[in-house]
Parts: structure tokens; sequence; C-alpha cells
């Protein structure tokens, strides 16, 4: 009960106070009516409407049963993972149950054992809805924290994915990038996408299990550490443009890259004490509705927004029937403290309410449809009322519809997107491997050449054998006598004709050296 009030006093700031009236009945001098305000629903716990998804296949511990060691007693494996029996199952439901009596329950993969090969996985969360993150977002390791993880976030159910924070040990060794944290962005930079050492180094302390996605510092650059002037923090979600949209998720997605090492390098005697396991994830958020609703219901197996202001759909992304004489707008917080409605209204005279944005001087009555169309819609704009963006362009959320600069290009890079269209918050769907808004950066793990490749090789996992060298994680430059994408197939054994008189694996350094001039003449090696 303590916890469930401790609880209650944490969320209160962000769950309650503005926003949370729709409309109220009023009477003024031309009679009784519908005063409407901008709302929004109250904060929740969202895994307890999420769906999980693990994979790669076969990740989950237990099928076959494993023994597996902690790093408190590497040497006493003493532990079992087993799928057949429910006391020793580890699934990945037990990252959303409630904890009994103090006993932690977890999800739970399979041990390192097969180093150097990594040990990946991914935990995919999914709402088939939009949901605005109001707090931390607190996962929970049992055994140690990742060393390397990412987390990434979706806008439109997982189709398009896109990094939210990277955490690693070492930034610039896994990343490529200096570590930073959230309390040190300022408010041009409170949407920075950035890497963490808090939450990966070792330190031997059993408490140290949580790796936080910190929401609540980012809000606090403009509400104050107590987050108590949250109207300032209102104001820069409606007037700073992305800001809103990145703390809108559909989709949160965990890439576990490497375990916990315990404090050490790896020890190949003992692989059975790498492992990931997950107790809790919590994330605290509310449905987003356009502040077209302050109710979100869980109906049908998803979440729906209770829509007011004559709008309709599961985030109140339409006006209704009969309520369309203008084009849909979200609502907005602005000005305060009641914000801005922006109220579907009911349709007038067909050829009287024909609204272009000033992208079109001329409209067309349709027939068959009984509608009046825009035509010819300018700067880059296409629909109705010249309301949407064309493709290949998407809308800029810091100008009104009338603005001739409403549409941006997306400029998706030829190369690393799938074509040259954007979502509506201006990122390009990647091809596998490339990353970025306009897909033009790489994956860790992928190098650009003309597009996204795998490493083939680096100096850490993907290990070249044998004497072999890796060159620019694109390939292993083997020593004379071996062969294969690692070195790793002696070419006696592929080829009995190449043994013949064939030189050894330690051969002369006059015949080491002819090997590597042979192959820079074949343009492999670039000295």
């Amino acid at each position: 009960m303590l916890y469930l009030v401790a609880l209650l006093l944490h969320y209160l700031p962000l769950a309650m106070g503005q926003y949370d009236i729709c409309k109220s009945w009023v009477t003024t001098d031309d009679g009784p009516s519908w005063e409407f305000y901008a709302c929004q629903p109250k904060a929740m716990r969202m895994k307890d409407y999420v769906t999980v998804r693990v994979d790669p296949a076969g990740i989950t511990c237990g099928d076959p049963p494993e023994r597996f060691c902690t790093h408190e007693n590497p040497y006493l494996c003493s532990d079992e993972c087993d799928a057949s029996n429910p006391d020793l199952a580890h699934p990945p439901k037990l990252m959303f149950d409630s904890e009994n009596e103090g006993l932690a329950t977890y999800w739970q993969s399979v041990t390192w054992r097969r180093y150097p090969e990594p040990l990946l996985a991914n935990i995919t969360l999914s709402w088939n809805k939009s949901i605005e993150l109001t707090d931390d977002i607190v996962i929970t390791f049992e055994y140690g924290r990742p060393t390397i993880m990412m987390l990434e976030k979706s806008l439109d159910n997982g189709r398009t994915w896109h990094p939210y924070q990277y955490y690693a040990d070492d930034c610039m060794e896994a990343f490529s990038m200096p570590a930073r944290r959230v309390r040190d962005l300022s408010t041009t930079s409170a949407n920075r996408v950035l890497c963490t050492e808090e939450y990966s180094r070792w330190a031997g302390s059993k408490k140290e299990k949580t790796v936080r996605f910190e929401v609540r510092d980012r809000f606090a650059i403009f509400a104050g550490p107590d987050l108590k002037n949250m109207d300032n923090l209102y104001t820069r979600l409606e007037s700073a443009k992305g800001l809103k949209d990145f703390f809108t998720v559909t989709d949160l997605r965990m890439r576990l890259l490497r375990p916990a090492l315990g404090g050490t390098y790896v020890q190949r005697e003992n692989l059975y004490k790498y492992f990931y396991a997950v107790s809790n994830v919590e994330v605290i958020g509310r449905c987003k509705c356009n502040l077209h609703a302050n109710l979100c219901t869980f109906k049908e197996g998803s979440l729906q927004c209770e829509c007011e202001h004559n709008t309709t759909g599961q985030d109140c992304g339409k006006c209704k029937k009969n309520f369309r004489s203008r084009s849909w707008r979200a609502g907005s917080y602005l000005p305060l403290p009641n914000g801005s409605p922006n109220a579907c209204a009911a349709a007038g005279s067909a050829f009287g309410n024909c609204e272009c944005y000033g992208h079109s001087n001329r409209c067309s009555y349709i027939d068959f449809l009984n509608v009046v169309t825009c035509v010819s819609c300018k700067h880059n704009t296409r629909g109705q009322h010249c309301q949407h963006c064309r493709l290949g362009f998407y809308r800029n959320s810091s100008a009104e519809l009338d603005d001739e600069n409403v549409c941006i290009e997306c400029n998706c890079n030829q190369i690393g997107s799938m074509h040259d269209r954007c979502n509506e918050t201006g990122y390009c769907e990647c091809k596998e491997g490339a990353t970025g808004p306009k897909c033009d950066d790489c994956l860790p793990n992928y190098y650009w050449r003309q597009g996204c490749f795998p490493n083939v090789c680096d100096d850490e996992l993907l290990l070249c054998q044998n004497g072999g060298t890796c060159y620019q994680n694109q390939r292993c430059v083997c020593p004379v006598g071996f062969k294969g994408v690692l070195c790793q197939q002696s070419r006696c054994e592929a080829d009995k004709k190449d043994c013949d008189g064939a030189p050894s694996a330690h051969g002369s350094l006059g015949t080491v050296l002819f090997g590597v001039l042979a192959l820079q003449l074949r343009g492999w090696v670039d000295l």
C-alpha cells in the first residue's frame, strides 16, 4: 500500500492539473452552449497494456534446459533454466508480472556458450497506439546490467525504427560517440539522442540493477528540477520543433548487444555466467489523443481515445462525418491555461466552406461525391483542402497550415532509404543496417560502402582466426594456407591439391610478403 501511495505522489505533477477537462456547459447572452478546451488523458502504467516480443528465436533460456552461474559465485553453477518446468522457466511475460513477497521473477536469455559469436537479444514492446511518455522508462536487470545496449523507438507501429538512447561502458569504443548526461543538455538540445555510460559500468553492487531513459530530466530542462513550472514545459512542447514527437512512441525496442561481464574481460573458461535477465520494465505515459480527449480505455485488445470536439479515430485524428467544414487540426496547449481545442465544425453549404489555406485559388465540385475540392494545390501540398503534403514531403510542425513552408522535402538518402518518402516527423524508411532521419548513417556493427553492410570482422566479437587481420571491418586478410570469411578454413582441408607443395601457415617471411603483394595487386588491401 505504501508503495502505491509513493507511486501516486511521484506521478502526480504529470498526471493531474491542466488539460484534464475537454468541455463545460456554459450560459452566455446567446444562450447555453458547450465551451471546449484542449484536453488529454491522465498518465498510467503502460506496461499493463503492452504486447511483448523477444527475438531471435531460441534466445529465451530453457529449451533445452541449461545451467547458469552468477558473477558473485561464478564457479557455483547450481541454478537451472528449464522451459518445461514452471518453477524453473523464465518466459518474457515475467518482465511485467507482480513480484510476490519480494521474490524477483524475470525473463532470461541463454548463456554466452557460443562465444565469440555475439550474444544479441531484442525485446520489443508494442501498444498498437500512439502514447506520450510522462516519466522515466525504467528497466530492471537481474545478475548485472548489459555493458552495451540500445533503446529504439517507432512512431509507426514498428515499420521504421530510430535510436532513442545508447548505453555502454565505453561509448566511444562501442558507438563512436562521446559519453553525455541528460542533465547537461540545454533547451535547444533537449531532444538529442545521446550515449550514456551511467548505467553500464560494473561496480559490484547488487543494488545497481536499473537502466533508465530519463524523461523527467529532459522535462526538468524546461519545468525546473521539481517539475513545478509545467506551464513553461507545455509552452515548449507546443512551440519547439520535434519536441512533442520526441516523447511520442507506438513501440519501444531494447537491443541487448553485450551482457554484464562482472568488471573483467570475458573469461572463456566459464561462459555460463554471461546472459541477460530482465525482471521489470516500467513505462509511464498517456494515450496520445491530440488534445481531443481526457479519457482512454482498453477496448477490443487495444487502447482507444474517448474523443471529444467532434473528432473520431483511435488517436482522435480526424473529424466526424458532417463535421468536416474545415480540415482537422490537433488541439494546442496554447494559449495558457486552457489551450485551443481546434474542434471540428459542422458542415455548411457545399460551396461556401471550401478552404484551401492559401495554397490554391480555385475549387471544383465533384458531383457524385457531393464535395468541393481545391484544384492545383501549390507549395508541395495536396488534398481536398490542400491540407496534406505531397509524397516526398512532410508537415512542418512549426508552421501553420496557411504557411508557404508548411511542407518540407524529405531528402531521404537515395542509397540508404527504401524510397524518397518519409513519415509525418520527417524520418525516412531505412534499408537494413541504415539509420538516421535521412538514412545516411549506419547502425553499430555496419559499415558504409554505397549502402550499409554488416561487419565481416572486428577486434572483439567477430575475430579473424588463424592469424588473419581485420581490414576496415569489411574482410579478413588471411595468411597463406587459410581461407574463408574469418580465415577459419585450411586450404589443405578444403582442397587436397593445395596441399601439394603448398607452404605452411607459418611459411617464410618472403612467402608471406609475396602473398600480401598479390592481394594488393588484386585490390584487396589498401596500404
